[in-house]
């Protein structure tokens, strides 16, 4: 680690500390050549698959469109910030738990289902208009129906 003060390279953790619920490692550290103190955050960096898209085509996984596809389904709908966080982090842990280097887009649009039929019922008819192309009322009704059999898991 480079000292942010001087440059050199010879540096000492002093202190390390879980933060972020033990998602990050906050490390102080001194300069061993101009004894300044200093602080960074360790990560674990995780790699995401490449998606391979409906027409084949595959591209990297993007976290912005996946974040924004959840916020339009649950536009003007009671869900905190915190929940669709949360969701967007349960489908990243499970895209990362399948240990797989490409996934087909529908792995994720059902796992995004998944979590939106446990945030918001509304928001989940939503995407699934989008996401499986209804094409009319009876479509709706079909998942409004199959909404209702189905126990709700949170």
């Amino acid at each position: 680690m480079h000292c942010p003060f001087c440059s050199e390279t010879d540096t000492k953790v002093i202190d390390s500390r879980l933060v972020a619920d033990g998602g990050q490692v906050r490390r102080r550290r001194e300069c061993l050549t101009c004894h300044e103190r200093f602080t960074t955050f360790e990560v674990a960096e995780l790699l995401m698959p490449k998606i391979i898209k409906h027409d084949g085509t595959r591209e990297p996984f993007n976290e912005e469109k996946l974040r924004n596809g959840l916020q339009r389904a649950l536009e003007k709908r009671p869900v905190s910030v915190e929940d669709v966080e949360a969701a967007l982090n349960n489908v990243k842990l499970y895209l990362q738990a399948l240990g797989e280097r490409e996934v087909q887009s529908l792995v994720i649009g059902e796992r995004v289902m998944e979590e939106l039929r446990n945030l918001d019922q509304v928001a989940y008819v939503r995407f699934a208009s989008v996401y499986r192309s209804f094409q009319d009322l009876s479509e709706f009704q079909q998942e409004i129906d199959r909404l209702q059999e189905t126990p709700e898991s949170s």
